[in-house]
């Protein structure tokens, strides 16, 4: 037992030693949501060191013994989806949420025949395809217009993820490597903190992921129930995400591996089933497509002309993304891995290095894209960590990552996002739902420094509040045509106020008013302040990290008479 405590130190030592180091140099993280300069602004970071420190305590204990077979599906579930939880109390800090709220709750409104018709029409679809906002306004029109049900949902993705690259991991090599990778999706902070989201990346991860598995499974089985899953994967896959059609190629891959193991027997029919899973499943989705092909050009011609030349002004560094957002010790397992599998020449590796190649190859430097791959990432570095011999150390290596990477994302990254300008509309729209109202009007204020359309900010107060929104459009300044073409939020300024919200010329009376402008925009215009002559500010809502050129702050003002008497002396 001693032995085993001081072959045990080392590694632990390392990681703490790993944290230090990141810490010290954390200015490289040039990470746009998460940079751990950014992060650890306002954090003591002693305090993480010991909490640290417990984690890889408890990680110690934890790896002494193997978790049975029949226990390691449960306790990739419970522990992921637990990991997830906490995140749910953070605000929509990408506003590219605003988009999926708004398809979804089209959807909501007038149905789901008014979705498929509309979609791309009425409804703007900008570069998104429509699986992910259907399926949220599937959850709106079945459980009410609640986040917290489209978390539980996203969290489940997640947590089915893990399960699901464990499964990958076991048919590729054994339980144990696939349940390492499956463990080692925790040690990525930064996927933790995207997954309650109201996004589509944790999703377009998971389908990529089950078509992966589904692919492989048909493959070796057969039978008609796989087969067919295995077409249905790829059309929810390739409605899913415009990036995740590229993803699908490792099912080429796949196939190539199986033939060529199999090859000295002769074609196998799996070849035959593999060709006609691809070009079933391609038919299909080309079917679906073409019933909305003007927007699909639309879109293809935008992503070529706007999306990809913007991708190499808007890069983050594969130092921030494989060294900071995701623990080095996958990072360098993954690696490894490499040369594990040309040491054995096992040429199943190709299959989940295939994807990470054509990051590198294709120099994608934005985390968000990476996203979705991050299961063949763990892949690889669990199988990189097959050469440690001693099992209980390779445990503690891949709890401690666990550990690690789940300390940073609640006690550092967390509090970041929570003190971001987007936790303004979600305590604004908390105070909303006191009030006794049934509608609010919302006002937006135009940015002295035009960077984001401020009425893109109304769906995500809309979010985080009941109440029936009533907006007018104010005729908002918008930036130099040049600079919106060149801006990653472009499409903030071709936003359209959705019908939904629109309100009749006289506007209502003895309702809340809420102004939304920039955080620090002062006195209000004329003809706002004369739209509140009698009423008073209740609630003002200005927290900003200081950090992002636009930041949105909440005013909220009641009608005078409306306010709650104050006691008499």
């Amino acid at each position: 037992m001693q032995n085993k405590i001081a072959t045990t130190l080392l590694p632990a030592a390392f990681f703490l030693l790993l944290f230090v180091l990141l810490f010290l140099f954390r200015a490289y993280d040039d990470n746009s949501l998460f940079s751990w300069s950014w992060a650890f602004a306002h954090i003591d970071a002693s305090r993480i060191y010991l909490i640290l420190t417990a984690g890889l305590a408890i990680a110690f204990v934890l790896a002494q013994r193997q978790v049975p077979e029949h226990y390691q599906t449960m306790a990739l579930t419970i522990l992921s989806f637990a990991a997830a939880v906490p995140f749910w109390s953070e605000p929509e800090v990408i506003v590219d949420a605003s988009r999926y709220f708004t398809q979804a709750k089209h959807l909501e409104v007038y149905g789901i025949g008014y979705f498929l018709r509309e979609w791309g029409r009425d409804i703007q679809a900008w570069t998104d395809l429509p699986l992910l906002p259907f399926l949220y306004g599937l959850i709106f029109k079945l459980f009410g217009e609640s986040r917290t049900a489209v978390q539980v949902f996203t969290t489940a993705l997640f947590s089915l993820t893990t399960v699901i690259t464990a499964l990958v991991g076991k048919k590729l090599w054994d339980r144990n490597t696939g349940f390492a990778a499956g463990l080692l999706l925790l040690g990525i902070p930064y996927l933790l903190t995207q997954v309650p989201l109201m996004l589509v990346d944790v999703a377009t991860m998971f389908f990529v992921t089950l078509s992966l598995f589904a692919f492989l499974e048909a493959l070796d089985r057969g039978s008609p129930a796989w087969t067919g899953l295995s077409i249905a994967t790829i059309v929810l896959t390739v409605l899913s995400k415009y990036s995740a059609w590229f993803m699908l190629s490792v099912l080429v891959v796949a196939l190539f591996v199986h033939y060529r193991q199999h090859s000295a027997t002769g074609p196998p029919p799996a070849l035959r089933r593999g060709l006609l899973i691809l070009l079933a499943g391609a038919a299909l989705t080309g079917v679906v497509l073409l019933l909305k092909f003007d927007v699909v050009r639309e879109q293809i011609v935008l992503l070529r002309e706007y999306q990809h030349p913007g991708l190499s002004r808007w890069r983050e560094s594969l130092v921030s993304t494989f060294l900071y957002q995701t623990h080095p010790l996958i990072t360098a397992s993954a690696l490894a891995s490499v040369a594990v599998a040309l040491r054995k020449r096992d040429l199943r590796h190709l299959i989940v290095f295939w994807l990470v190649l054509l990051v590198a190859v294709f120099s994608i430097g934005r985390i968000r894209y990476v996203l979705p791959l991050f299961p063949m990432i763990t892949l690889m570095a669990a199988y990189g960590l097959q050469a440690v011999r001693r099992d209980e150390l390779r445990r503690f290596i891949v709890y401690g990552t666990v550990a690690s990477s789940v300390v940073i994302a609640i006690f550092a990254y967390l509090p970041f996002a929570k003190s971001m300008s987007a936790a303004n509309l979600q305590h604004a729209g908390k105070y909303l739902d006191t009030l006794p109202q049934d509608e609010v009007e919302v006002i937006t204020l135009p940015p002295a420094d035009p960077v984001v359309n401020p009425a893109v900010s109304v769906p995500l107060l809309d979010l985080f509040t009941d109440k029936r929104i009533r907006y007018r459009e104010r005729g908002n300044v918008t930036p130099r045509r040049d600079e919106i073409g060149r801006s990653s939020l472009r499409f903030t300024w071709e936003f359209r106020n959705p019908a939904y919200y629109a309100v009749s010329n006289a506007p209502a009376q003895d309702i809340p008013v809420v102004v939304l402008s920039n955080v620090s925009q002062g006195s209000l215009p004329q003809d706002v302040a004369a739209r509140l002559d009698g009423y008073q500010l209740t609630r003002s809502y200005q927290m900003t990290e200081d950090l992002f050129r636009y930041n949105v702050g909440v005013r909220v003002y009641l009608k005078s008479r409306s306010l709650p008497e104050r006691p008499r002396d």
